[in-house]
């Protein structure tokens, strides 16, 4: 039967405060664990406001508690003995370090960790109706997203239709407060985050890629925030930076093929494999090329990453373990056998 593991810890990352915090902590609750949740130090106060409605709900005192700080308190919190369990959202460098640190104790583990999502398009598809749809998966949340399909993977026959589309759609995104109910994209975490990002496309362009759209901040109202322009940077080679490096920008890199074969190499070429899509109209090849890529989450025709009742994860360098659905329920619990014999011993 599963049993409850006992203390989970939960350290999620600043991109979803909110739904990071319920995805790791319910589970583990309804399981009969006790949660021990840390929020990037730069988002707190939602997973703070979060303890205090649970304990208004009647929650236990001691059954959902929040830590804040930074990389201190995240290692001190993996470490602690009484912790059974971590599950952590965040960069592939802390995820590859957190992994190290438990390695010893056999703590478990599930890491959802970076991604270089691709965005496959075959030219049996309607260029302009999909081009109209795709960017809805590079951009939203500002291309904070790990799944965010950050490189465009298009057939020859139908790149310029597309992206005539794509960049149309793309340009009539509305930037703006996130309170603004017209606003459709907000701004970056942060200044040096939205320098950041700029840096990508500077060595892109450097490297000869051609700015479609976008590559820049803003101006006007929008200059003092940490605005970015939604960003399309065509002729990016397969191993440069930009197709290569998680941005977690509205930036995209746009990247041809010519064959079933040559599109399903360039999507499997990076070490992440978290998400992905597939547009298609062939039944054959989207079950092909679904089963060829090397990822944890594909849509078929959508920009479909994340269903709470269906298991979420990556492969490589994405992570380890999933969440969501029965597979949180069993991540956060650990599976005894009992042999319970009928014959009499008295």
């Amino acid at each position: 039967r599963p049993e409850p593991i006992g203390v989970c810890a939960a350290i999620t990352a600043w991109n979803a405060p909110l739904y990071l915090a319920v995805l790791k902590a319910a589970p583990a609750l309804v399981t009969g664990n006790a949660v021990v949740l840390k929020p990037s130090e730069l988002t707190p106060l939602t997973s703070l406001r979060l303890a205090e409605l649970a304990r208004a709900a009647g929650l236990p005192e001691g059954l959902f508690e929040v830590v804040t700080g930074g990389a201190e308190t995240g290692a001190a919190l993996v470490g602690d003995k009484a912790v059974g369990r971590v599950s952590f959202t965040g960069s592939t460098a802390v995820g590859r370090a957190i992994a190290e640190s438990v390695a010893g104790s056999f703590k478990r583990i599930t890491l959802e960790l970076g991604g270089k999502s691709a965005c496959v398009v075959f030219p049996d598809v309607d260029p302009v109706k999909v081009g109209a749809i795709a960017p809805g998966a590079a951009f939203g949340m500002a291309g904070q997203d790990c799944c965010a399909r950050s490189r465009v993977i298009l057939h020859e026959d139908v790149k310029d239709a597309f992206l005539e589309s794509y960049v149309e759609t793309m340009r009539a995104i509305r930037l703006g407060p996130p309170l603004d109910p017209d606003t459709e994209m907000g701004p970056l975490i942060s200044t040096a985050h939205r320098d950041r990002v700029d840096g990508f496309v500077a060595r892109s362009r450097a490297e000869g890629g051609v700015v479609l759209a976008g590559g820049e901040a803003p101006g006007g109202d929008l200059a003092a925030g940490s605005y970015y322009r939604p960003t399309v940077v065509d002729g990016v080679d397969a191993a440069a930076e930009l197709a290569q490096a998680e941005v977690f920008g509205p930036v995209v890199a746009v990247m041809t093929f010519r064959t079933e074969e040559e599109a399903v190499r360039l999507a499997n070429d990076t070490e992440f494999g978290l998400s992905g899509s597939i547009w298609t109209a062939d039944v054959g090849r989207a079950l092909r090329v679904s089963r060829a890529v090397r990822a944890g989450v594909l849509a078929v025709n959508s920009n479909t990453s994340v269903y709470p009742e269906a298991p979420f994860g990556g492969v490589g360098q994405s992570g380890l373990g999933r969440e969501s659905g029965l597979a949180a329920l069993e991540a956060n619990t650990e599976m005894k056998t009992i042999f319970l014999s009928s014959d009499p011993v008295s």
